[in-house]
């Protein structure tokens, strides 16, 4: 077995502690999914594996709610917390900068530039799942734990309102979700991006179509 798969199987136990099925939108499967496309990319893009893997793994070590004013600090505390589990573990200390860069840039609010190529392979890795079938179960997971409802009753789509996700699920789409699409960096993860953006949107005209008169 190779170093990488040792770390893998340690990162793997790790993971499965961090992460609470108490969240279904940020929890171990969440984690898995992330690590899998990562993983994909960093062989498209050839990004360093050593970076990426833990990173992938890591990058929601601290868990702050979407709803608290420290949200955006997050990618940063988690960097942080990461980089000290991870010199703990004795994991090689060479990579413990990119690592950390990569875990603090993925967070779309903290608003990071990805200098690495590592930290992009990250950051498209976790926006792509925000997107698609998956992220639509997460996006209405999320807006259930906030207690907000799916939609506005009255003007589904913020025809004649402000867009508002801070109480509409549904706004979340165009005043985040849409957007995050639009930041994808590598071809093969802005492909697979417009692709789930595309039935995001069919989605919704469905959705409408069963709730509104």
């Amino acid at each position: 077995m190779s170093d990488l798969n040792v770390w893998q199987d340690i990162f793997e136990t790790k993971a499965r502690a961090l992460y609470p099925s108490t969240d279904p939108s940020h929890d171990f499967l969440h984690i898995r999914r992330v690590v899998a496309t990562a993983l994909e990319l960093a062989r498209e893009e050839r990004a360093d594996v050593m970076v990426v893997l833990p990173a992938a793994y890591l990058h929601d070590f601290i868990a702050i709610p979407k709803n608290d004013p420290r949200s955006r600090q997050a990618s940063a505390l988690s960097a942080e917390a990461s980089a000290q589990y991870l010199l703990d573990a004795g994991y090689p200390a060479r990579y413990l900068d990119a690592i950390r860069h990569a875990i603090a840039a993925h967070s779309f609010s903290a608003g990071i530039p990805c200098e690495t190529i590592e930290a992009k392979v990250v950051q498209d890795a976790d926006r792509l799942d925000s997107l698609g079938a998956i992220g639509i179960a997460r996006c209405f997971t999320t807006s259930a734990l906030m207690g907000r409802p799916f939609y506005n009753e009255n003007d589904f789509l913020a025809e004649r309102r402000a867009l508002d996700d801070k109480n509409y699920a549904v706004d979340h789409f165009f005043v985040k979700l849409f957007k995050v699409a639009e930041t994808l960096q590598s071809q093969s993860a802005r492909v697979e991006g417009a692709k789930r953006v595309a039935f995001m949107k069919d989605y919704l005209n469905e959705l409408r179509s069963e709730v509104m008169p």
